[in-house]
Formats: structure tokens, sequence, C-alpha cells
């Protein structure tokens, strides 16, 4: 029988005695402890379990094991072999320790400092930019940056002399840190109980320069010292003086030698003398405590001190350092270079351009070279023509500001760029850049708009318009001289700037075609759906106005305005590079087309001022009151834009003829730069040409002209008039009209009214020659269009001539009060009166937008709007 004893857990294994002291019973009535075991007992010969319970033995935390070796071994070492007693087994120990800890600080020292090969050459301070034209040469200087910087041969040995006396005593000698130097500061500041003496030399000052800041610490002086040593090791002591000589702060906003040159003594670094040369040096510790211009005393007295330490080290005989300390200082303060700046409303420009290219860190960071596309000459030149319009021509003519932009057409740089007349004239708000920043209405200069869009859309130069008092939906259009031409072609329109015809024009075409021309040809600014647009009521600037202009003269293609080619950072790397992308606003042949007329506005139409002596091609453009005098002209190689006006939109006295005349005065001083080049040649086919884009007619709700007043003097005529006539060879007296010359448009200014004559115009030579006097007035104009390049339509027309006694015969037009109808056929009693003829016709009146060739006798209104497809 086996039974199972309940003991505690003995690890001795003594079983039986715990066997003999438990009961059976007493095990059945009480439950086992968890720790207990069964241990087997015999009874009655077989073995039982008998439970024991074992207690476990507590582990020794991990601080107790450690402390108990600790104890340990200081019992060894202190107790049995006596090692605190050795001397040299703890100074051997010390001195390993302090290695370690020296080792890791060296490599800390070394990991912390920045790579001077290639940074010294290339250090700039921060928030500093240099903006320079296409030459290269400084427009401006835009923080704490050197004006001038001098190679060491061009540096005067006075000022190498008195520097290295004054700063580095030993500059040839030590690597970069002068130990002995130090040395002695430390005991002459000591004895002075001052710090009359610096230990830095040249190279450690220009480590501080370049890469560290002015906070004095331990840290700081030991990375100081080993640049200081890295930079002897990767330059030669004269890179290292050069360097050091064209960045060394010398008060007053000086940055270098020659800058501190300028600003105290009105020279260049060049040409200082010794006295000169031992200021600027003693002024190195302290710029504003030795500054002649704050404190000449001190200056005086520091100056001194260089010259004494530049006869120590022999540079100066004793004689010679006499002599200059017996001399005064003489000063010729100037304005630092650095904070000139040249061409400022262009530069200005610039700057505001900056930030859509680079981020505010990149611009903080300094030493940005930003590469503009302004050509220096053509700039002067752009100056000095605004400066003559306004000096010449703003008193008499009642303007006080002028505005002048040049492009290349073929890339979209930016030439020149003159705002204003004189930029540092606050009374008349100088500071204002009108070329980029005002808006102004652009008057007949957008008509060139109008036209490309129905050149584009397929319509001939020689469809013709009628420039007669029009009433449409409310608007009414006017000529400037308020007088009118009645039939006219396209180019007879637009080189004459006839403003009727230009808003028949853009009916016929459309607003939004108009507007998308203009978009893509480079205008940014909004542009409203209204009859006036086409006569330039949207405000445009300057700028875009010339850049739109320019797509005409690079054949159509657009190229957007910039000023800036490249920005690069002190380093060389490039932040930023010019990458324009073109447009096909306009396709070739229209292009050509358009450049072709415009060469007639100024070759014989309201331009001619503009003329140069080479192919040319431009518009002008008056606002109401003449407030605004436009000319935007173009050669191949290069297109400007003028405007002449006020900024209280005060109205001038003056024509557009002075804006053209003032861009006639820049380009004389332009095209020298670049040989003539003549247009593309225009295309052989100007009718029945197939669009590139389609015309949208405007529908208007109302559309007539109005009746036109008879002039007394035809009355008169008609009155006295012989009625009488055999086989149409007897006298006629006509009716005639007044109406204004080919230069007394709404841009020419000169209004002198000849009477309609018989013209013949060649489109190769765009003149018109006409009859004598006596002709123009006893007769109606015929009009005949002819081209030697391509053969254009007729158009032979008169007006209600039905004077001739029965004779049908004469083909003409007559005008009933009921319209216009044909007069074939008309009795010569039968004679009415101007308003009897014209009648204000309410419902929309069709334009004949390309006559028939040879047409006798066509009503207003018989023909359809033409060219959409």
């Amino acid at each position: 029988m086996t039974k199972f004893i309940n003991q505690p857990n003995n690890p001795s294994g003594n079983s039986e005695s715990s066997a003999s002291e438990n009961s059976a019973n007493r095990t059945e009535q009480q439950p086992i402890p968890a720790d207990s075991v069964l241990v087997p007992v015999s009874t009655s010969g077989s073995s039982e379990l008998e439970t024991t319970t074992t207690p476990q033995p507590q582990q020794p935390k991990p601080y107790q094991v450690a402390a108990q070796r600790v104890r340990s071994s200081f019992d060894y070492v202190f107790k049995e072999k006596q090692l605190h007693r050795r001397f040299w087994l703890w100074f051997g120990l010390s001195a390993g320790g302090g290695a370690v800890v020296l080792l890791s600080t060296w490599q800390r020292l070394e990991q912390s400092l920045p790579a001077t090969k290639g940074e010294i050459e290339t250090f700039a301070q921060e928030k500093t930019m240099v903006i320079k034209a296409t030459d290269g040469s400084i427009l401006q200087e835009i923080g704490p940056v050197t004006h001038e910087y001098l190679d060491i041969k061009q540096i005067s040995p006075n000022i190498k002399h008195a520097f290295i006396a004054s700063e580095d005593r030993r500059f040839e000698e030590h690597g970069g840190v002068d130990y002995w130097g130090i040395a002695r500061a430390v005991v002459v500041n000591l004895r002075a109980a001052d710090v009359v003496e610096g230990g830095s030399t040249i190279a450690q000052q220009l480590a501080r320069i370049v890469f560290l800041d002015r906070e004095r610490h331990v840290w700081r002086k030991l990375r100081e010292m080993r640049l200081a040593q890295q930079i002897e090791k990767d330059y030669s002591k004269d890179e290292i003086l050069e360097r050091y000589l064209n960045l060394v702060y010398l008060g007053s906003g000086s940055y270098g030698v020659s800058d501190a040159a300028w600003n105290y003594f009105g020279k260049s670094g060049r040409d200082l003398t010794v006295p000169e040369a031992a200021m600027l040096a003693g002024m190195a510790p302290a710029p504003s405590l030795y500054s002649p211009l704050e404190n000449k005393d001190k200056a005086l007295e520091r100056r001194n001190v260089v010259l004494q330490r530049m006869a120590e080290a022999k540079f100066l005989t004793p004689e010679e350092a006499k002599k200059a300390i017996a001399s005064p200082i003489v000063l010729n303060p100037k304005q630092p270079k650095r904070l000139e700046r040249k061409e400022p409303y262009f530069t200005e420009y610039i700057q505001k351009q900056i930030p859509k290219y680079l981020t505010p860190k990149e611009i903080n960071e300094g030493g940005i070279v930003v590469e503009t596309t302004l050509h220096p000459a053509w700039q002067r030149a752009a100056t000095k023509a605004v400066k003559n319009a306004v000096e010449n021509y703003g008193g008499s003519s009642n303007f006080k500001q002028a505005a002048l932009v040049a492009i290349d057409p073929r890339n979209g740089e930016i030439r020149a760029m003159v705002g204003g007349k004189d930029y540092e004239d606050k009374k008349e708000n100088g500071q204002f850049n009108r070329a980029t920043l005002a808006k102004r209405q652009p008057g007949s200069t957008f008509k060139t708009f109008v036209y490309s869009t129905a050149i584009a859309a397929g319509f001939s130069p020689y469809d013709g318009l009628r420039d007669d008092p029009l009433v449409v939906d409310g608007y009414t259009p006017k000529n400037y001289d308020e007088k009118y031409q009645g039939w006219l072609s396209m180019r007879d329109a637009l080189v004459n700037s006839r403003n009727i015809p230009a808003v028949k024009m853009l009916i016929q075409v459309g607003w939004d075609p108009v507007v998308k021309m203009a978009k893509q040809m480079g205008l940014e600014s909004p542009l409203n759906k209204t009859y006036s647009l086409a006569l330039g009521s949207s405000e445009v600037t300057l700028l875009e106005l010339t850049s739109a202009y320019g797509t005409l003269a690079n054949q159509g293609v657009h190229w957007p305005a910039i000023g800036i080619r490249r920005i690069v950072d002190r380093k060389g790397k490039v932040l930023y590079q010019s990458n324009p992308k073109p447009v096909k606003a306009l396709d070739e042949d229209s292009a050509n087309i358009m450049t072709w007329l415009l060469r007639q506005v100024v070759e014989s139409g309201t331009g001619t001022a503009a003329q140069i002596g080479r192919p040319a091609a431009g518009k002008t453009g008056t606002t109401d009151k003449a407030r605004d005098l436009w000319f935007v002209g173009y050669v191949p190689q290069l297109v400007a834009g003028v405007w002449l006006g006020n900024d209280n939109n005060e109205p001038t006295w003056g024509a557009s003829s002075l804006a053209a005349g003032t861009w006639e005065n820049f380009m004389e001083d332009t095209i020298e730069w670049f040989p003539e080049e003549k247009f593309p040649p225009r295309p052989e086919q100007i009718e029945g040409r197939k669009g590139t884009i389609k015309a949208q007619p405007i529908q208007p709700k109302v559309q007539y002209y109005k009746e036109l007043p008879k002039p007394k003097n035809e009355e008169d005529s008609e009155a006295n008039s012989n009625s009488d006539s055999d086989s149409g060879s007897s006298r006629r007296s006509r009716r005639r009209r007044s109406y204004n010359s080919d230069n007394s448009d709404s841009d020419s200014g000169n209004y002198t009214p000849p009477r309609r004559s018989r013209r013949s115009r060649s489109s190769d030579s765009d003149e018109s020659s006409s009859s004598g006097s006596s002709e123009r007035s006893s007769r109606r104009s015929r009009r005949s269009y002819n081209s030697d390049e391509s053969e254009a339509p007729r158009r032979q027309r008169s007006r209600s001539s039905s004077d001739e006694s029965g004779s049908s015969s004469s083909s003409g037009r007559s005008r009933s009060s009921s319209g216009d109808s044909s007069g074939e056929g008309s009795s010569s009693s039968s004679r009415r009166s101007r308003s009897e003829e014209s009648a204000p016709a309410p419902a929309p009146v069709p334009e004949i937008s390309k006559p028939e060739k040879s047409v006798e006798s066509a009503p207003a209104d018989s023909a359809a709007p033409s060219g959409t497809e």
C-alpha cells in the first residue's frame, strides 16, 4: 500500500522522520501546499510517496554582484598588491586617459570643420546679391558686398606692408598659427593691463570672416586656429593676403581696402600713400572706434602705432616713418560705390522677379549673382531719348513723363527699360516704373491686333471698309478729326488710322477671336469685350504691348518678355536658368502681311516721324484728348515701344508723332549695333487666302450710319451748276465733300483737309499720288488699288451724282431717303440734298468686305460679310 505524506520540500532528502510524524488521516484532511513534493514511503513492505516542502534560495541583484566584484578588486589591489603606492602606474593611466580625451576632441574638431578648398574664393556675405548686365558690368550690389575686387598685383605695396606689420608680423614664416605671436601678445597685454595686441594671424582672421561668427569662446578659437592651418595648406601666401584685403571690413559700409580707400580718400586702393594705408590697417581691429569720420584723434593715434610697427618690420626707414607720423589726416569721403545703382528702373524690376525663381533661403544665403538681359549701350540710348523727349517737347506739349522698352523679338530678352524721366525725382513720383506698372489705354496701337485677326481669318488688305458716322448698339465711334473718308480699303484704314473702319472690322471678326489673338501675341491684361476695344479702351502696360508687337517682328512667334538669363550662387551653381516657351500666335503669312502694312504706316502714314533710313514697321496711338501718346515699332532684330503722357491723366497738347520721333531717336543710336536686315517678303497671294482661324462676327441689335451734314459750298456749287451736257463732255457740277488728308488721322495731330482726288495707290511703294489742287476741287475720286506683286481688286464708286441730265452711262451709287440704291437712269433735275439722300437706318447694315473687281454700281447693303471659315 502506497501513502502520500505531505511534508515540506527538503533538499536533504530526510523523508523518514517526516513520515513518522504525520498520519494518514491528517494527510487526507489537509490540502497539499503548492510548494510540496510527494515522497514515496514504504508501508508493509511497499513504497509510499511522501509529500515535503523545500524553501527556494534568493538570487542576488546585479548591483550586488558588481559591488562584490569591486570589493574583491580593491582588496586585491590595495590589501594584497599595494598598487596605490606605485606612482608610474597611475601616471600612465592618467596619460592614457588624457590621450583618449584629446583624440576624441580632435576628431570632433576635425569633423566640425568645413572644407576650405573652394570656399575661400567663392565666399560672400549673407543676403548679398549682384545684378549684372549682358557684358558683365555691375548694375547693382545689394548687401555687404565688395564692390571693387583687386588682384594682389593691383594692391598698393603700402597697403600690404601696413596690414602685415599691424596684424601679422610673421606672416611669411608661420603655418597659419603664430605661437610666438600668441606668447608675445599675452606678455604685452599683461604689461599694459589691457588688450592692446592680438595673437590672431591673417589666416585666422580670414577663417573668422569666411567660416565663423564673432562670438568669443574656446571652441570657436580652436576651430579658428585649425581652419587657419588648413587655409595655409590649401592656398599660397599671396592668395590668402589678396582674399583677406578684399574682404576685411573697414567701417562706413566698406568691405575691402579698395572700397575703403574710395569711401575715406576718394581714390582707388592702387593709389594710397603710406599714411593712408596705415590708417586703414589701423582700423581693422575696431572699425567704428578708429574711424577718422567718427573719431579723428583715435584714428590718428592708431595710425601712428601702425607706422611705428612698419618701421620695426623694416618696411619703412626711421626717416620715412617720422615723416609719415608728422603728416595730418586728409580725408575726401565718398558714398560707397556698392550703394550706387545703375539703371534703377530695370534693377528694381529684376528684384521683384527674383522671388519667382528662388526660395527665401536661397536669397538669404547671399552671394547670388543675377545675370540679366540688359544691353548697357542700348539702355543709355533709351535713357537719353526719354530725357530729350521730356526736356525738349514736354513743356510745349504738356507732358511730364515718358517711358521706353526695347525687346529682342527673337528670344523675348529685354534690352532696355526706362520707366520715367528721372528715378530720383521724388516730386514727380520718379521711382514709379511706368513701363511695367502703369496701365494705360493703348489707343490706336490696339488696331494692329484687330487687323491681325482679320488677316489670319482670310480677309484681304484690299477689302472695303466704310468710314462714315456709325451707331452700333448705342455706341458712336468717332474719328479724331471728326471727318470721314467714305469707302476705304483695310490697308488705307490702318495706314491712316481711321477709327470707324477698325470698329467695323472688329464687328466682322468678333470679340473672341480678337481677344484670343491679342493674348497669344503677348497682352496679359484683361480685355473688355466692347466695341471700343478696337480703339484701345482696355488698359495695358508698355512692356506687354511692346512684347506683343515683337510677335509680328518674329513672323508670328511670341516669346515672353524676360529680364533674367540665369542666377548662380557664390559657388557657381546655377539656381535658375531661363527657359521660356515660344508660342505660335499667328501664321507666318499673316504676320508678314501685317508687317507689310505696318511698314506703310511708317513710310507714308501716321508714323513717318519714325523713319530711320532702313525698313521699319510700327503703329501710332493716341487716346481721348491726347492723354496718351504711343508708338510701337520694330526692325527684324529689335522691337521698341514709347509712351508719353502725365501720371494724373491730364490731357497733353501733343500728337503721337512725338512718340514716333522719340522712337526714332532711340533707334538711331541702337541700329549701329546690328546690320541692316530686310523683312521677310509679303506673300504673293493676298486675295482669296484661306484663313487659319475662324471669324465669329458680332450680331449687333442696332447698327446704322448717320447722315452727314451737307457742306455749304456744295449747295452753292449745285445751285450754280450748268445742267446742260452733250455726250458727257460738258462740265458737270458735282457735290464735293471735304475729307481729311492721309496724315490727318487720329494720331498725327496735323489736320489739313484736302478735297477728294483721283488716287492711284501702289502696294509696293505705299505712296499715294494725286492730281493737282484744281482737280481735287472739281472731280469726284475714283480709287484703284494696283500691286506689282499680286493683282488687287478695284472698286470704282461715285456717290449719288445724278446730275448728268439723263445720262445712264455714268456709274455710281445714289442715296435715297429709303436707303442706298442705284442711281443709274436718274435725270439731272432730280438732284437731292445730302439730308434727302442719307437716312438713319435702324436695321443692321452689312459691310462689304471683299468687293468684286470692276463693279459699276453696288448698293451698300448688297454684300454680306465674308472671310469666315
